[in-house]
């Protein structure tokens, strides 16, 4: 999976739509290889961002849990710790 998308389900506060957008446009990037579509692609990019969007706000507005919601703090701190062992691995592995 992209490192760039982030989950956004189960996190209080709720995803934004500026996150869930962000996360559209790395989808898109990733399955069309583009990061920037030429002007002949801009359209069919721009749409395919705007209906990934709309899916995903759907998706998260009808999934449920059980589990309590994660703390956005929390999950940060993870990550980083998760990204530091790993580049920590690679410098030692060239050294």
């Amino acid at each position: 999976m992209c490192r760039a998308i982030k989950t956004l389900h189960n996190f209080k506060p709720p995803a934004t739509d500026d996150e869930i957008r962000a996360s559209s446009l790395q989808f898109v990037r990733k399955l069309s290889g583009f990061t920037r579509p030429s002007r002949a692609n801009e359209a069919a990019f721009s749409r395919a961002v705007d209906e990934v969007t709309h899916a995903a706000r759907a998706l998260l507005d009808t999934l449920v849990t059980n589990a309590p919601p994660r703390d956005r703090d929390v999950e940060t701190t993870k990550a980083r710790a998760r990204a530091a062992d790993r580049y920590r691995g690679r410098e030692s592995a060239t050294g």
